[in-house]
């Protein structure tokens, strides 16, 4: 790890919580829905239907607040009210301005590093390319970044890109992010290193195997970057 001049970070559950907003709108649309279908069923069948709508819609809020109506619509067989259709596009709204406060340790670590000036700290995030730089500003920590990239997905073929783009070979990149799927394995591959710091709630389509690797180290405090590096 001498070798490393980028320390790349994903967004949202690594620099600020975000999951567990998205998981209180389920909650609510599930309340919406009682009169019918159970909150499982909504639940099972919004992640369908998120699944389904990914290879048209990507990832991101819009996205997610589309497969929310179409869910209810279709489990409501069609009784759904224009009210309640109107309820569901202001969860969506209210998704795309949550508070971006930075998580535990997140801007005293940032700050160090930043002021160390051996690296060049980058954001790599997926989802909608506006939602996702208004949060980088919302949270404060925009100024410890020279450089962000959000991209549709995130696999090897877009890690490697993103160090083409920063003219940096991957060995000499360190990946930190929350989720195991998108954030570590495609850096992994790529020949990157990597620091993993899951997050205590893990939205449904990140789920995926873990595996032990020679430049994976798994941390479960923010800060514990700093000993890496």
């Amino acid at each position: 790890m001498d070798e490393i001049k980028v320390i790349v970070f994903d967004a949202d559950d690594t620099l600020w919580d975000c999951q567990s907003w998205f998981d209180e709108v389920e909650q609510r649309c599930c309340d919406l829905l009682k009169p019918w279908a159970t909150a499982r069923e909504v639940s099972e069948g919004l992640f369908a239907t998120e699944h389904q709508n990914l290879p048209l819609t990507g990832y991101g809020t819009k996205a997610f607040t589309l497969s929310l109506i179409e869910n209810a619509i279709r489990l409501s067989k069609g009784q759904l009210t224009s009210n309640d259709v109107m309820r569901l596009i202001d969860m969506g709204k209210e998704l795309l301005r949550f508070p971006t406060k930075p998580l535990p340790e997140v801007q005293e670590t940032l700050e160090a590093l930043s002021e160390s000036r051996r690296f060049q700290l980058v954001v790599f995030t997926k989802g909608e390319l506006m939602d996702q730089e208004d949060k980088l500003r919302r949270s404060g920590l925009e100024r410890y970044f020279s450089h962000m990239e959000t991209v549709s997905n995130k696999t090897e073929r877009e890690y490697r890109q993103l160090c083409e783009n920063l003219d940096v070979a991957p060995e000499q990149t360190l990946m930190v992010g929350n989720s195991f799927r998108s954030d570590i394995a495609p850096a992994l591959t790529a020949g990157a290193w990597a620091a993993h710091i899951p997050y205590h709630v893990v939205w449904e389509l990140e789920k995926s195997e873990e595996y032990p690797h020679e430049r994976l180290h798994k941390i479960a405090h923010f800060n514990e970057i700093l000993s890496l590096v």
